[in-house]
């Protein structure tokens, strides 16, 4: 949250096709409660202004070291910014020519975001899309949402969110619930201790939010769970999420495909990877054995199918973290 008490963006990202029905805008919202060790966009996890360097578009030109006014800059660190003294003012990002800094974090007013999103309605009228609020987690900022998402309904906007599940439900139903079309539900480990190693979070609250949900909401809610090589694909926690998913009377699932450019993300955050992190990998036959034994599951199959020679469709995601807002 910024000084003026509004919530950091990250991105808006136009013409998006994998966050819901249709043509989408997804709007990045910084600040989430979980430390997924995998993270797809570690640039939304602080709610906080942060800045990038992209090393491979930099000319050296010194133009950020003349801008910043707090001695953050040094030309001869491969990442230029010293981030102990940074501030993210952003003074840096203004004026670099090859756009190699840039501050992640903007703020807009509900109707400054409401404007911005409607420019894409006449794309969400020809293919049947709408909104999509990600982040981090952006139930974080119910009020917020609350207010931009009644603009667009009285413009007859579809809306989707994606989220952890990790908030309060009374406070989700009462305020976002009504003008939901769609709750994508990231369901990602199901064992308690396990969750809480690498997230950083419980999931008992999760799971009792996804079984409230979808017992009185089923038409809105999609159980959706990323395959993270070696910690969410094995074989049991695909075979209990699945039992859960379809005792809880949820039949819409999407498993997504490991994305490997979190890595680089965190690279140009100036952020610690983790050995474990840069190594991890999940190649197409895997991908699709893991796609099989959780459909198995679900639908609890005692002759397994057997395994075709296919690549999935691997869920196409931004490659940069550099905002197109």
């Amino acid at each position: 949250m910024n000084p003026g008490g509004l919530p950091l963006l990250s991105d808006i990202r136009s013409f998006a096709l994998d966050d819901g029905p249709g043509i989408r805008t997804t709007v990045f919202m910084k600040g989430c409660p979980l430390a997924c060790l995998w993270c797809h966009n570690p640039e939304t996890v602080s709610s906080e202004p942060e800045m990038s360097f992209n090393l491979r578009v930099c000319i050296a030109c010194g133009d950020c070291l003349r801008a910043c006014r707090h001695d953050a800059i040094d030309l001869e660190l491969d990442g230029r910014i010293r981030r102990e003294r940074c501030t993210a003012c952003g003074d840096c990002a203004e004026i670099c020519p090859t756009l190699a800094i840039k501050r992640i974090g903007i703020a807009l007013s509900p109707d400054q975001l409401a404007e911005r999103i409607l420019l894409d309605k006449p794309f969400y009228d020809t293919s049947g899309g709408g909104v999509t609020f990600s982040g981090g987690e952006p139930t974080l900022y119910m009020d917020y949402l609350t207010a931009v998402i009644k603009i667009l309904k009285r413009q007859n906007i579809s809306i989707a969110i994606q989220t952890s599940g990790f908030f309060d439900l009374a406070e989700f139903e009462s305020k976002l619930l009504e003008n939901l079309d769609w709750i994508y539900f990231d369901l990602k480990l199901f064992d308690a201790a396990k969750h809480r190693r690498y997230t950083g979070v419980d999931n008992a609250g999760i799971l009792s939010n996804f079984r409230e949900l979808a017992k009185r909401h089923p038409e809105r809610i999609i159980a959706r769970v990323p395959l993270i090589p070696g910690i969410t694909t094995p074989g049991d926690n695909l075979a209990s999420i699945a039992g859960f998913v379809r005792r809880a009377g949820c039949d819409r699932r999407e498993l997504l495909s490991y994305f490997a450019g979190g890595v680089e993300k965190r690279r140009l955050l100036g952020k610690t990877v983790p050995k474990s992190l840069a190594s991890l990998r999940l190649q197409p036959k895997a991908d699709a054995r893991c796609r099989v034994e959780f459909d198995n599951s679900f639908s609890r199959r005692s002759n397994p199918t057997k395994i075709q020679c296919a690549t999935p469709t691997v869920e196409r995601r931004r490659a940069s973290i550099h905002s197109n807002i």
